[in-house]
């Protein structure tokens, strides 16, 4: 089942007749809730994951049609994944147009961190995708975006499906299934382990399951998915927990045994680690009593245990309390802004991943991974 086309996905579709100019823009994740194998429609194993977005941080894509050549160029230079993209979604154009395209100049900003697991590249892709296709004047549906979006990267996370909770294939890019409307209510307060340093995914190895795993993954989907319907944070937190807890067996970090301890402590309903990098999350029911109490404690013992605390954010905008959201402008470090990724934060003027998320392959191995303290 494919999810009706969204306005963030649309990108706006207002290219300037004149100047040939098209934005979009597409959001980053906070590593995922679920992630193992899945079965499909019909019962054959399929790689999935269930991402937990985080909407404050993305990519800002602009996109300058130069009728008088046939190359695109990116800026900046090293974004070969979404270089790739813009040539694949301008191809798609010249299909829906009926007509051949010229080429172009596709710039890039953002505030993504890279090589921690939080789909800074997939959002690079998809907001290339959307430039292009905003420039040209078509109107390309997420399914679309998707099949590019993997084409470009061999393996997509489902930013162009703007944070509602689906099990999608990755390698595939379609959804397995859609499992509500929101996931449940639930604070996040963000983590860097192994030293924040970035992930090499390509160095990881490949992960066979087995019977038990389709079982469990089964279970966790089940389990997920009634977590969305009675919107249960408790329970969204025991998928998050055990799932992270499965991943260990390929990217072991050694903190986590600690996290889980710290997170028993203080009174958090589960912990959450992306499958591909080192950011984490210590997730708290939002209703909970002495909310700042146990996020006070929560930030203590991070620090004793030497695990950088990061962001603090919400699965929804209203389940982060005021006093926990942080100061618009705390510092000129611009990946503190907790402010949305339509807001004029992510403009023109941003300066592209002053963080990190994915691996150290061609296209990120000159930004550095950095997570601001919390």
């Amino acid at each position: 089942m494919t999810p009706p086309p969204s306005t963030e996905a649309q990108a706006g579709a207002h290219a300037d007749a004149e100047t040939g100019v098209g934005t979009g823009r597409a959001a980053c994740h906070h590593g995922e809730i679920l992630q193992g194998v899945s079965l499909d429609e019909h019962g054959r194993r399929r790689a999935g994951l269930v991402t937990l977005p985080m909407p404050s941080l993305g990519t800002r894509a602009e996109f300058v049609r130069r009728p008088g050549t046939e190359d695109i160029t990116v800026t900046p230079a090293d974004r070969t994944k979404a270089l790739r993209a813009a040539t694949y979604a301008m191809a798609e154009c010249a299909t829906q147009r009926q007509m051949p395209l010229r080429g172009g100049e596709l710039r890039l900003s953002g505030n993504i961190p890279v090589g921690l697991g939080m789909g800074s590249s997939s959002s690079d892709v998809i907001a290339a995708v959307r430039a292009v296709a905003d420039a040209f004047g078509v109107r390309l549906a997420p399914e679309a975006v998707a099949r590019l979006a993997v084409r470009a990267e061999r393996a997509s996370d489902p930013l162009m499906l703007d944070g509602r909770p689906l099990l999608f294939a990755q390698r595939e890019g379609r959804v397995l299934e859609e499992l509500g409307a929101a996931l449940p209510p639930a604070l996040v307060v963000g983590c860097a382990l192994g030293g924040g340093r970035p992930v090499d995914t390509l160095a990881l190895s490949t992960r066979a399951y087995d019977t038990e795993d389709v079982r469990a993954y089964e279970k966790l989907r089940a389990l997920l998915r009634r977590a969305v319907a009675t919107a249960d944070p408790t329970l969204l937190g025991r998928v998050a927990t055990e799932s992270a807890r499965r991943g260990q067996r390929v990217l072991a970090h050694e903190e986590f045994g600690e996290l889980v301890a710290i997170a028993n402590r203080v009174g958090a309903v589960g912990v959450q680690v992306a499958h591909s990098g080192n950011v984490a999350g210590l997730l708290f029911d939002p209703a909970a009593p002495d909310l700042r109490g146990r996020i006070g404690r929560c930030s203590r013992a991070l620090s004793a245990a030497g695990i950088p605390a990061t962001y603090t954010f919400g699965t929804a905008a209203h389940t982060v309390p005021p006093f926990l959201i942080p100061s618009p402008n705390p510092s000129p470090n611009p990946l503190t802004s907790e402010e949305p990724l339509h807001g004029h934060a992510h403009g023109g003027s941003g300066r592209a991943h002053n963080g990190s998320d994915r691996p150290p392959r061609p296209d990120t191995c000159r930004r550095p991974a950095h997570l601001p303290a919390l």
